[in-house]
């Protein structure tokens, strides 16, 4: 099954693609929720190429690393890559009226709930759109 979540970011199409990739970035709006961060982030961006971001629980109860690697990359507008686990990921950038849509579509998992899911993914895209626009 996939999950496709979305959000439209008021700025530039650079900006927007600059901060998704940039791991100084990630680390201040990869998380779903305030009690998690992102202390460790890399990107190799290229087709073949990979990515980790270590995200945790800020009272160190747990954490886990998102890694996978990168099959396709059309700059400023499409990232495809896989997962560890064999689930793909597609992110498209598009120029809108007001913004940059970023859309997200992924297989989900089975450990938790489609629902969940899509809270979780949405939640840190909503993050990734406040942070861009906050950056000025």
């Amino acid at each position: 099954m996939k999950i496709t979540v979305e959000t439209l970011v008021k700025a530039g199409l650079g900006k927007v693609w600059d901060a998704w990739n940039s791991p100084e970035d990630i680390m201040q709006w990869n998380t779903a929720h305030e009690s998690w961060h992102t202390p460790r982030s890399t990107v190799d961006l290229r087709e073949g190429g990979t990515f980790l971001s270590r995200m945790e629980a800020r009272d160190g109860s747990m954490g886990f690393d998102f890694e996978g690697t990168y099959t396709r990359i059309v700059p400023q507008r499409l990232i495809e890559y896989s997962l560890g686990d064999e689930r793909t990921v597609s992110v498209e950038f598009s120029e809108q009226e007001g913004g940059v849509l970023v859309r997200e579509t992924f297989d989900a998992e089975t450990q938790n709930d489609a629902e969940m899911q899509r809270q979780g993914w949405q939640a840190i895209l909503d993050n990734f759109g406040r942070h861009v626009e906050q950056k000025g």
